[in-house]
C-alpha cells in the first residue's frame, strides 16, 4: 500500500496545474525545456508539491506557478499574457504525466528529472500521449529500477518476503519511514539507532547490514 502526500482528489488539479505551467514557459514564455526543469527542481514550489501543500496543489494556476518560479530563481517578472491553446501540447503532456508519477511514486522531482531528461519525455509522448497513465507509470517505474539500485533494507526485508506494511507493524517503525528509506529519500544512515535496532531484530540481522556503504 502506497502513502501519498496528498489525497488523490487533488490529483487532476496538480497535473493540469502542472502541464499548463510546462506549457507556458517553454511555448509562451521561451524558456528552454532543460531550464524549466531545473529551475523547478531548484525551486521551493517543487517541494511544496512534492508536501501536498493545500495553496500548491489545489490553488494555484499553471501561469501562477511558472512566475512564482521565475521569480524565486532569477528574480525576475514575468508580463507574458499566456495564449490560448485548444490542444494539449507535448510540453503540457510532459507536466501532466510527471505530476501523476511524483503522486503516484512519491520520489521527488530531482529523483525523477535525474533519471528521465526533458528530451527523454519528449520521446515518451510521441509513443505515450494517448495511452493510459500506467503505461507510463511502467516505463518510469522500470528505468527507476535500473538507475536506483535497491537499499539493502528493501533487498532484505523482500528477502524475508515482508510487505512494508508488515515490516512496519513487527518493528513499530512507521510505514513512511520505512518507505522513504526504500526510495531513498530518507538517508537510514541518518536514522536513530533505536529504529535500526527494531528493524535489524525483525530479521535477526546485524544494524550494519541495514546502512549504505
Amino acid at each position: 500500500m502506497r502513502i501519498h502526500s496528498y489525497f488523490e482528489m487533488y490529483l487532476k488539479h496538480a497535473q493540469t496545474m502542472l502541464g499548463d505551467a510546462f506549457d507556458y514557459a517553454i511555448n509562451t514564455c521561451h524558456i528552454s525545456g532543460d531550464d524549466f526543469v531545473n529551475m523547478f527542481i531548484v525551486s521551493s514550489i517543487s517541494k511544496r508539491i512534492e508536501n501536498g501543500e493545500p495553496a500548491c496543489v489545489a490553488g494555484k494556476s499553471g501561469i501562477e506557478l511558472v512566475h512564482e518560479i521565475v521569480f524565486e530563481t532569477m528574480q525576475k517578472e514575468l508580463d507574458i499574457e499566456p495564449e490560448v491553446n485548444y490542444s494539449r501540447s507535448c510540453e503540457y503532456w510532459i507536466g501532466w504525466a510527471v505530476a501523476y508519477y511524483q503522486w503516484y511514486s512519491d520520489r521527488s522531482f530531482k529523483e525523477i528529472f535525474r533519471v528521465l531528461s526533458f528530451e527523454d519525455l519528449k520521446r515518451m509522448y510521441y509513443i505515450l500521449h494517448e495511452a493510459d497513465i500506467s503505461k507510463f507509470v511502467d516505463i518510469v517505474d522500470s528505468k527507476m529500477k535500473e538507475y536506483y539500485v535497491e537499499t539493502n533494507l528493501k533487498r532484505i526485508r523482500t528477502t524475508y518476503g515482508y510487505t512494508q506494511q508488515e515490516l512496519s507493524d513487527l518493528s513499530g517503525v512507521s510505514l513512511r519511514s520505512i518507505q522513504l528509506y526504500e526510495q531513498r529519500n530518507k538517508d537510514i544512515n541518518k536514522a536513530s539507532v533505536d529504529k535500526l535496532y527494531r528493524i535489524s531484530k525483525v530479521f535477526g540481522c546485524k544494524i550494519e547490514d541495514l546502512i549504505e556503504k
